[in-house]
């Protein structure tokens, strides 16, 4: 059994170290169970065969006791698993490397008090409107949801446990709820998803125009470069296809008292006020790609356990 690491999460094979706004122990205490060369060959050692720590001390010319250190080490951090069996002498523990690929999430500043700050997820499966045109689709982390080019699964009710969803062009539409602060003005909203231009398959230079509308107003648009599909995302499931879609960016829109901003550049003279937040008790969100749009290159939103990036869809409302 693996050990219950507070903090990170598995997706295959890969371990995701941190979360926001969590400290630094959980990252450092992996990253410290990585740099080391003796528990490097360890990893290179089990990688793909089970051992014990007599044949591990052995075969690595370590003694038993600082082959035995490396091992707990990794355990903890669970990069290595282990269980009792058999052996000559009475029982012995077999060691199983469980990951070939460590994510780290870098811890973010404490949030400040609740009364300033609402800030919420939504799995990019969560939608609740959509005008899909082929090629679409949804992915989870073990298989496809519906078929391949076929609208009908995005009807299916586990949709709302995919974590990759394209379309060739059209639109996906969210409301988050909207936690009002009574008395308090919005001062900043903020949108961040990982996302991509979407060809069939993957194609490096395939030019889209991802627009964001916030509560039927139009925020702006950004031109994706490519369905990145060169290797693999960190994330990505094993059994996902190698020619498919693979990645994302992380882009983050802002709107703020000054206009609206795309990973820090403003795309538009939009401000807080004009999204009238406070109107109804959810936000909508849609995005999606123009039938007029200049580059109509389709869309791929990626989940927290799908691409690069360990995060659904994420929304952050600051107040005065």
């Amino acid at each position: 059994m693996l050990p219950n690491n507070e903090g990170s999460n598995s997706v295959g094979r890969t371990l995701v170290v941190g979360s926001e706004f969590t400290d630094l122990d959980e990252t450092i205490k992996v990253a410290k169970a990585l740099a080391s060369q003796p528990r490097a060959r360890i990893l290179e050692y089990l990688h793909p065969k089970v051992a014990s720590l007599s044949e591990i001390a052995r075969d690595l010319n370590m003694p038993v006791a600082t082959a035995a250190l490396h091992l707990s080490s990794l355990e903890r951090a669970g990069i290595l698993s282990s269980q009792t069996a058999p052996g000559k002498r009475g029982q012995q523990r077999i060691y199983t490397r469980v990951r070939d690929t460590v994510v780290f999430h870098l811890p973010a500043p404490a949030p400040r008090s609740r009364d300033d700050r609402f800030y919420t997820h939504m799995p990019v499966g969560a939608f609740i409107a959509h005008e899909v045109v082929p090629p679409c689709g949804l992915a989870g982390v073990e298989s496809l949801i519906g078929m391949y080019d076929d609208p009908v699964g995005f009807y299916e009710p586990d949709r709302f446990h995919a974590q990759l969803v394209w379309l060739s062009h059209g639109w996906l539409e969210y409301r988050f709820p909207n936690h009002a602060r009574p008395r308090r003005r919005p001062k900043s909203l903020r949108i961040s998803m990982e996302i991509c231009s979407e060809a069939a398959p993957s194609a490096d230079d395939w030019l889209s125009d991802i627009f964001l509308d916030i509560n039927g107003v139009r925020i702006g648009a950004w031109t994706s470069p490519a369905d990145f599909g060169d290797v693999r995302g960190s994330l990505t499931p094993a059994w996902w296809d190698d020619w498919n879609s693979q990645y994302g960016q992380l882009k983050v829109w802002q709107v703020d008292n000054h206009g609206a901003y795309i990973d820090g550049r403003r795309i538009s003279a939009v401000t807080v006020d004009e999204l009238d937040l406070p109107a109804q008790p959810y936000i909508v969100l849609r995005i999606g790609i123009d039938d007029d749009a200049e580059n109509k290159g389709g869309l791929n939103i990626f989940g927290r356990d799908f691409g690069n990036h360990a995060q659904d869809i994420i929304m952050q409302i600051d107040y005065d």
